[in-house]
């Protein structure tokens, strides 16, 4: 293991999460991929390893600290660019169903060859927009846990991903800084949208020690069925009043 393996590792163990030697040559094998592809297509400005390993890998996988993921069957993660938080989560769970549903085909290219080179299994990976994939039967009010990082605003964001979510499952925002304001001007769609706000988590990076939030939102009822509203509507008009 080099310095930042072992840093990546033992960061991990402080949470409670142990890292066999095949996961972490998953890490590295994605990591060479990740920034092997982003040669040819724009898949994230953060390419250095260490950063790579605590601001994506490690970032991602925080998830696990505030959520039990063994009580988890599937995971569906909206808009997932490179795959975050998705693929490094069903590393470190493998019991994990994974959907990841990005909008742009040449994204969901590098993740078929990812899970492909990783080895993993039950991975769907789809290309549509979120509005589209959410009216089909399958995938609607279907997930224990569905996540979205960096993506856009609570209040267009709730649209997105609540369709997904099962009823009592868990829509996680993972964001940067404080999202109260996010938080305030969402509360009309959570409540459109059969949800309401759980709670708000938050840690700090480490080494850099930048902030970071996870909103917990639960699924209270079924998808009213006039949500998801047509592909680029939400976008357009939020749900805000």
């Amino acid at each position: 293991m080099d310095n930042t393996e072992v840093q990546f590792t033992q960061l991990l163990q402080e949470r409670g999460i142990s890292l066999t030697t095949e996961q972490l040559a998953q890490f590295d094998l994605y990591y060479n991929e990740l920034v092997t592809w982003n040669e040819k297509m724009n898949l994230t400005g953060i390419t250095e390893r260490e950063q790579v390993y605590t601001k994506h890998f490690y970032d991602s996988i925080s998830l696990a600290f505030f959520l039990d993921i063994n009580e988890i069957t599937n995971l569906a993660d909206i808009g997932s660019g490179a795959g975050f938080p998705g693929i490094p989560l069903k590393i470190c769970f493998p019991h994990l169903k994974l959907t990841i549903v990005d909008s742009l085909n040449k994204r969901i290219s590098f993740l078929q060859h990812v899970s492909t080179t990783l080895g993993l299994t039950d991975v769907q990976l789809i290309h549509g927009r979120a509005e589209d994939v959410a009216r089909k039967f399958t995938h609607r009010d279907a997930y224990d846990l569905v996540t979205a990082r960096a993506v856009a605003r609570l209040s267009l964001l709730n649209e997105f991903c609540l369709p997904f979510t099962r009823k009592d499952g868990v829509f996680a925002a993972m964001k940067g800084s404080d999202p109260s304001e996010e938080l305030s001007e969402a509360k009309y769609s959570l409540k459109e949208l059969r949800a309401e706000l759980s709670k708000v988590e938050s840690f700090s990076l480490p080494v850099e020690e930048s902030d970071r939030h996870i909103i917990m939102i639960r699924k209270t009822g079924a998808t009213p069925a006039k949500y998801p509203r047509k592909a680029g509507i939400p976008a357009k008009m939020p749900l805000m009043k």
